[in-house]
């Protein structure tokens, strides 16, 4: 390896610097480094070593800059200077053909050029560079309105600080561009298979860890992960002298801007069709989520004319890869024991490859979807994967049947722990209310350890794993009696980790009492409801002794919520659970105070979707700090609706009753300044009704 002089005049500082943001375009852009990664660290302490010597020759665009600064207050927002619409979607070729009908009407044209694009499956974002420096870099927000995380692009390793000159002339003054940044698969199983050594749960997807990285507060953690970005765009390309998106595409790829490869033109809607059968049976080689194509007309005067909707420009359309099936049989259904007690049925399948991982397993919901899908076991069914995650069974493929099938009826006992199976009314779900039921014991812990209960760092699943198998614990008050000795001897599990461990056990014991509450995984009480009764009672014991009118005091809770409370409260089960908790040295601390004039005061929240900052329960928590609380179903009542990935008929019914629904972007912005969400009890929707 050769050994890197420090530089010792401006000009060697700024030829070095220009050598690493080289092998930078190269690594992270064009995927062909030049050199290895010893030698490009050698080029970078080299120019730490300078700056360090004369700190007045930092600059922000240097190489060094990107390990990102202090944590930020919040996100400021700030209205884009071009809506960022998004796409409408097209899922077959018939969509696709009457997109180019529309297209061909709209211009008066026989034959339309395009362009055919990958649609990586990121996150948009806005970048401006001013004086071919970047100065801003915002998230889609609504499309009118993102928010500023400047400070966390600026540590996305692919994305030039410093813009180069294009057919030898310098950067524009002013330049909006706009893309989409991802992950690469194999970085975030990189980043899974650390977490998961350290006892911490995975990350859900690539595209979900990128958004909440995106809007991670300390740009110092941002640096610490593996980010991408793509561009395929230029705000106002005309205006700089680009006539068509191919021509935007090659202009931004000679200003060093990182553009995927693979955009084709195509002319007219046969060679769009033949550029989606080309791709179909390979996107998934690529090693970043794709899932689909974007297909937009070529000339921008030609985009001009054809305008856009409120929602998305009719120049382009979305043409999403249909969702993979296959064909296999059911083997047989077992039954799963979830935390809270319900009794899942799953589909035990031979397994079958889709997109890319054996599906064995699928889960079935319940004993009336069953029954609508006239499930047998021993039927041949069709199985795909919803969103391209969850594997699922849609149909059974009846001509296949032999006879031989067999029905199957859900039990009347617990197969865990024998207890009788409950159904409450109107609820499809059968639940086993056994407090010592075994099956639900890792789900318990997990949940007394959760960030809305009792936030115990380090109880992440693969400990709560091994305590349960070992039989070191067989409760909650059992993680009392571990110490950090004991803790070592885990797997995976150092001198270290274990002491943290312990202690974060011990200053457990005084959490408040809203939290303790909602750790017991009591059934109805939510992190609002374990607020409400924290607050009348003050005490466990309290808590422990009131009757079913006392209960019906508190704000929010029913004759079904009292009886389900009264139930727990009055099992042997929960009193002894409760008798060891104290033994070893529970004591909870005093309730959070009413949020009386918080400034969610009032308003009512339904959550829906898997969110990628947080976990529905943390959100709800911090939903409660603000005054705010969160209801299970919508109304006309409802005032917000939280919608994160995969939200299903609640969003469809806050659509119909007009209630306002936040994406995560819009809710985190809520969470840091709640005034952004411009709303109060007093003005929303269905009051008074």
């Amino acid at each position: 390896m050769r050994e890197v002089p420090v530089p010792a005049t401006w000009e060697e500082v700024e030829r070095l610097r220009e050598e690493i943001r080289r092998h930078d375009h190269l690594y992270y852009v064009e995927a062909r480094p030049a050199i290895a990664d010893r030698e490009y660290d050698a080029l970078l302490q080299a120019l730490l070593a300078a700056e360090a010597a004369r700190p007045e020759w930092v600059a922000p665009e240097s190489p060094t800059q990107r390990v990102g600064g202090q944590p930020a207050p919040g996100f400021a927002a700030v209205a884009h200077s071009a809506p960022m619409l998004s796409l409408a979607n097209g899922y077959t070729l018939e969509e696709v053909r009457e997109f180019d009908a529309r297209v061909r009407k709209g211009l008066g044209e026989e034959r339309i050029e395009y362009v055919v694009e990958l649609k990586i499956d990121g996150v948009a974002v806005g970048l401006r560079y001013a004086g071919g420096r970047l100065a801003q870099g915002l998230t889609r927000g609504d499309g009118r309105v993102g928010d500023d995380i400047t400070q966390n692009l600026r540590t996305v390793r692919g994305l030039p600080l410093v813009l180069r000159r294009a057919d030898g002339a310098a950067p524009p003054d002013d330049l909006e561009v706009r893309g989409e940044v991802y992950m690469l698969r194999a970085d975030f199983a990189a980043l899974n298979r650390v977490r998961e050594e350290r006892g911490e749960p995975p990350f859900m997807n690539p595209r979900n860890l990128t958004a909440g990285t995106l809007k991670t507060l300390d740009p110092r953690e941002v640096a610490g992960r593996p980010l991408r970005v793509a561009l395929y765009a230029v705000v106002d390309a005309a205006r700089h002298g680009r006539r068509t998106q191919m021509q935007a595409l090659e202009w931004m790829r000679a200003l060093g801007l990182p553009v995927r490869p693979e955009a084709r033109g195509a002319r007219g809607v046969e060679e769009v069709e033949a550029a989606i059968e080309s791709w179909r049976g390979r996107y998934r080689d690529l090693p970043f989520d794709v899932d689909g194509l974007v297909i937009k007309v070529d000339g921008l005067a030609a985009q001009q004319a054809l305008g856009a909707t409120a929602k998305s420009p009719r120049w382009g359309l979305a043409y999403k890869f249909e969702t993979e099936s296959a064909v296999t049989q059911l083997l047989d259904i077992e039954l799963q024991v979830g935390r809270t007690g319900v009794v899942t049925p799953v589909a035990r399948l031979e397994p079958v490859v889709l997109l890319g991982t054996t599906v064995a397993r699928a889960t079935l919901h319940n004993q009336d979807e069953i029954r609508r899908k006239d499930l047998k076991i021993g039927d041949w069914v069709v199985v795909e994967k919803g969103g391209e995650v969850i594997p699922k069974v849609v149909a059974v493929v009846a001509e296949r049947r032999s006879g031989g099938q067999r029905e199957f009826e859900m039990p009347e006992r617990c197969p865990a722990c024998g207890s009788t199976l409950v159904q409450e009314e109107g609820e499809v779900a059968l639940r086993c209310d056994g407090v010592a039921c075994p099956a639900q014991t890792k789900g318990k812990l997990l949940h007394w350890a959760s960030r809305g209960a009792l936030d115990i760092a380090g109880l992440g699943e693969a400990v709560v794993e091994q305590l349960v198998e070992r039989g070191w614990v067989g409760d909650v008050a059992g993680l009392y009696e571990l110490d950090a000795e004991r803790l070592a001897g885990l797997e995976r599990q150092g001198k270290k980790s274990a002491e943290n461990l312990a202690q974060a056990l011990e200053a457990s014991k005084t959490q408040p009492l809203d939290r303790v509450l909602f750790g017991l995984g009591m059934r109805h009480v939510g992190a609002a409801l374990a607020g409400a009764l924290a607050r009348r009672f003050g005490s466990y014991e309290a808590l422990a002794a009131a009757r079913g009118e006392d209960l019906l005091g508190v704000p929010d809770v029913g004759p079904v919520v009292a009886g389900a409370l009264e139930r727990y409260l009055r099992d042997p089960q929960a009193q002894a659970l409760w008798q060891r908790l104290t033994e070893r040295g529970l004591r909870p601390g005093a309730p959070a105070a009413a949020p009386g004039g918080a400034p969610w005061e009032g308003l009512a929240f339904v959550l829906t979707g898997a969110l990628a900052r947080r976990t529905r329960t943390e959100a709800a928590a911090e939903i409660v700090a603000r005054g705010g609380k969160v209801v299970a179903a919508v109304s006309k009542k409802t005032h917000f609706v939280v919608a994160g990935e995969e939200a299903g008929a609640k969003l469809d019914q806050a659509r119909r009753l007009g209630v306002r629904v936040l994406g995560e972007e819009e809710f985190e912005a809520g969470l840091v300044d709640p005034a952004r969400l411009g709303a109060s009890a007093q003005g929303a929707p269905g009051d008074g009704e």
